[in-house]
Protein backbone atom coordinates (compact mmCIF):
# COMPACT_ATOMS: atom_id res chain seq x y z
CA UNK A 1 0.00 0.00 0.00
CA UNK A 2 2.78 2.13 0.60
CA UNK A 3 4.85 1.66 -2.34
CA UNK A 4 1.40 2.18 -4.43
CA UNK A 5 0.59 5.61 -2.45
CA UNK A 6 4.11 6.78 -3.07
CA UNK A 7 3.58 5.91 -7.11
CA UNK A 8 0.73 7.91 -6.94
CA UNK A 9 2.41 10.87 -5.53
CA UNK A 10 5.56 10.42 -8.23
CA UNK A 11 2.57 10.71 -10.82
CA UNK A 12 0.91 13.24 -9.50
CA UNK A 13 4.11 15.29 -9.15
CA UNK A 14 5.38 14.17 -12.60
CA UNK A 15 1.63 15.65 -13.75
CA UNK A 16 1.73 18.32 -11.71
CA UNK A 17 5.11 19.76 -12.72
CA UNK A 18 4.87 19.30 -16.21
CA UNK A 19 1.50 21.04 -16.14
CA UNK A 20 3.41 23.76 -14.26
CA UNK A 21 6.11 23.73 -17.33
CA UNK A 22 3.59 24.88 -19.71
CA UNK A 23 1.49 27.58 -18.03
CA UNK A 24 3.32 29.74 -20.65
CA UNK A 25 1.71 30.98 -23.51
CA UNK A 26 -0.89 28.20 -24.51
CA UNK A 27 -0.53 29.55 -28.57
CA UNK A 28 3.52 29.05 -28.29
CA UNK A 29 4.54 27.81 -32.04
CA UNK A 30 6.27 24.41 -31.99
CA UNK A 31 10.02 25.35 -33.16
CA UNK A 32 10.43 24.30 -36.98
CA UNK A 33 14.18 24.15 -37.84
CA UNK A 34 13.85 26.83 -40.61
CA UNK A 35 12.52 28.87 -37.61
CA UNK A 36 15.74 28.30 -35.89
CA UNK A 37 17.71 28.90 -39.35
CA UNK A 38 15.87 31.94 -39.75
CA UNK A 39 16.18 33.24 -36.38
CA UNK A 40 19.77 32.53 -36.44
CA UNK A 41 20.33 34.56 -40.07
CA UNK A 42 18.44 37.68 -38.49
CA UNK A 43 21.03 37.85 -35.60
CA UNK A 44 23.71 37.94 -38.05
CA UNK A 45 22.01 40.68 -40.48
CA UNK A 46 21.57 37.81 -43.38
CA UNK A 47 17.97 39.75 -44.17
CA UNK A 48 17.84 37.25 -47.53
CA UNK A 49 18.61 34.25 -45.80
CA UNK A 50 16.03 34.68 -43.01
CA UNK A 51 13.20 35.80 -45.47
CA UNK A 52 13.88 32.51 -46.78
CA UNK A 53 13.89 30.41 -43.74
CA UNK A 54 10.79 32.40 -42.63
CA UNK A 55 8.60 31.86 -45.58
CA UNK A 56 9.58 28.07 -45.67
CA UNK A 57 8.82 28.05 -41.42
CA UNK A 58 5.76 29.59 -42.55
CA UNK A 59 4.79 27.31 -44.77
CA UNK A 60 5.16 24.62 -42.16
CA UNK A 61 3.01 26.61 -40.14
CA UNK A 62 1.22 29.49 -41.38
CA UNK A 63 -0.68 30.12 -37.73
CA UNK A 64 2.85 30.74 -36.04
CA UNK A 65 2.55 34.73 -34.99
CA UNK A 66 6.15 34.66 -34.29
CA UNK A 67 7.33 33.57 -37.91
CA UNK A 68 5.06 36.55 -39.33
CA UNK A 69 6.34 38.91 -36.82
CA UNK A 70 10.60 37.71 -37.67
CA UNK A 71 9.51 37.82 -41.38
CA UNK A 72 8.11 41.47 -40.68
CA UNK A 73 10.87 42.28 -38.88
CA UNK A 74 13.49 41.44 -42.00
CA UNK A 75 10.93 42.83 -44.28
CA UNK A 76 11.42 46.44 -42.16
CA UNK A 77 15.23 46.59 -42.11
CA UNK A 78 15.30 46.10 -46.13
CA UNK A 79 12.93 48.61 -46.33
CA UNK A 80 9.82 46.84 -47.81
CA UNK A 81 7.34 48.37 -45.42
CA UNK A 82 4.61 47.24 -47.42
CA UNK A 83 5.25 43.66 -46.92
CA UNK A 84 6.75 44.12 -43.44
CA UNK A 85 3.24 46.15 -41.67
CA UNK A 86 1.29 42.91 -43.92
CA UNK A 87 3.44 40.41 -41.41
CA UNK A 88 3.20 42.74 -38.41
CA UNK A 89 -1.08 42.92 -39.40
CA UNK A 90 -0.50 39.10 -39.80
CA UNK A 91 0.88 38.12 -36.46
CA UNK A 92 -1.56 40.30 -34.55
CA UNK A 93 -4.52 38.44 -36.29
CA UNK A 94 -3.07 35.59 -34.88
CA UNK A 95 -2.38 36.71 -31.40
CA UNK A 96 -3.56 40.40 -30.48
CA UNK A 97 -1.92 40.19 -27.62
CA UNK A 98 1.69 39.53 -29.15
CA UNK A 99 4.04 42.38 -27.64
CA UNK A 100 6.73 42.22 -30.15
CA UNK A 101 4.80 42.73 -33.10
CA UNK A 102 3.04 46.06 -31.36
CA UNK A 103 6.29 47.50 -30.96
CA UNK A 104 7.76 46.92 -34.39
CA UNK A 105 4.62 47.39 -36.15
CA UNK A 106 5.25 50.96 -33.86
CA UNK A 107 8.49 51.23 -35.53
CA UNK A 108 7.55 50.64 -38.89
CA UNK A 109 5.19 53.37 -38.72
CA UNK A 110 8.16 55.52 -36.94
CA UNK A 111 10.01 54.83 -40.16
CA UNK A 112 7.07 55.94 -42.74
CA UNK A 113 6.63 59.04 -40.22
CA UNK A 114 3.26 57.55 -38.96
CA UNK A 115 3.64 59.19 -35.75
CA UNK A 116 0.13 58.43 -34.24
CA UNK A 117 0.06 55.20 -35.24
CA UNK A 118 3.16 54.69 -33.66
CA UNK A 119 1.08 55.80 -30.63
CA UNK A 120 -1.86 53.85 -30.70
CA UNK A 121 1.21 50.70 -30.79
CA UNK A 122 2.55 52.26 -27.55
CA UNK A 123 -1.46 52.72 -26.03
CA UNK A 124 -1.59 49.18 -26.84
CA UNK A 125 1.33 47.86 -25.48
CA UNK A 126 0.70 50.00 -22.10
CA UNK A 127 -2.09 47.96 -21.99
CA UNK A 128 -0.57 44.75 -22.32
CA UNK A 129 2.17 45.21 -19.76
CA UNK A 130 0.18 46.70 -17.16
CA UNK A 131 0.83 46.63 -14.15
CA UNK A 132 4.26 44.92 -14.89
CA UNK A 133 6.27 47.25 -17.84
CA UNK A 134 7.63 45.26 -20.75
CA UNK A 135 11.01 45.52 -22.60
CA UNK A 136 8.79 46.30 -25.65
CA UNK A 137 6.52 49.40 -23.96
CA UNK A 138 9.86 50.84 -22.73
CA UNK A 139 11.24 49.85 -26.67
CA UNK A 140 9.01 51.95 -28.50
CA UNK A 141 8.28 54.64 -26.09
CA UNK A 142 12.31 55.11 -26.42
CA UNK A 143 11.64 55.40 -30.16
CA UNK A 144 8.70 57.73 -30.07
CA UNK A 145 10.85 60.00 -27.77
CA UNK A 146 13.74 60.23 -30.09
CA UNK A 147 11.48 60.17 -33.42
CA UNK A 148 9.83 63.37 -31.56
CA UNK A 149 12.98 65.24 -30.83
CA UNK A 150 14.58 64.17 -34.59
CA UNK A 151 11.55 65.77 -35.77
CA UNK A 152 10.51 69.00 -33.73
CA UNK A 153 7.41 67.06 -32.97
Amino acid sequence: MIITLRMALAAFTLAASTAFANMGDDTAPKMDSNFEIGRQAIEAGNWPAAVTAMRKAITADSGNPDAHNWLGFVFRKQGNYDASFAEYAEALRLNPKHKAARAYLGEAYLATRQLARAEEQLKELLKLCTPIPCEEHKDLKRAIDEYKKKNNS
